[in-house]
């Protein structure tokens, strides 16, 4: 069964930047596409930034495009966020997520099967 667990999430200055972190338990983390996403109060969870499984391809929602960079550790079994240049409306609770398929590539929510219970982001104005 896999584990994910979030880190890094916490209060910030608008302008300030995080680090965000999802270790990955079990096996064969170096062979599925992560994804990061995130759900502000009263709004849908949305798609943050995909890596894939090696890490050379990435997307990100233009929103956080030029301000958050995703990548991954695979020897680590870990995947990461930095998140720069932080807005008010960057505030919620972020999950990473593990893609349902190895070696597929897909930003759409339903395709992930495995997420971790989310790590609290809140930037102030």
């Amino acid at each position: 069964q896999v584990q994910l667990v979030e880190s890094g999430g916490g209060l910030v200055q608008a302008g300030g930047s995080l680090r965000l972190s999802c270790a990955a338990s079990g096996r064969a983390f170096s062979s599925y596409t992560m994804g990061w996403f995130r759900q502000a109060p009263g709004k849908e969870r949305e798609s943050v930034a995909t890596i894939n499984s090696n890490g050379r391809n990435t997307y990100y929602a233009d929103s956080v495009k030029g301000r958050f960079t995703i990548s991954r550790d695979n020897g680590r079994n870990t995947v990461y966020l930095q998140m720069n240049n932080l807005k008010p409306e960057d505030t919620g609770l972020y999950y990473c997520a593990k893609h349902r398929y190895p070696f597929l590539w897909d930003t759409t929510q339903n395709q992930y099967a495995n997420w971790g219970q989310g790590t609290q982001v809140t930037v102030s104005s």
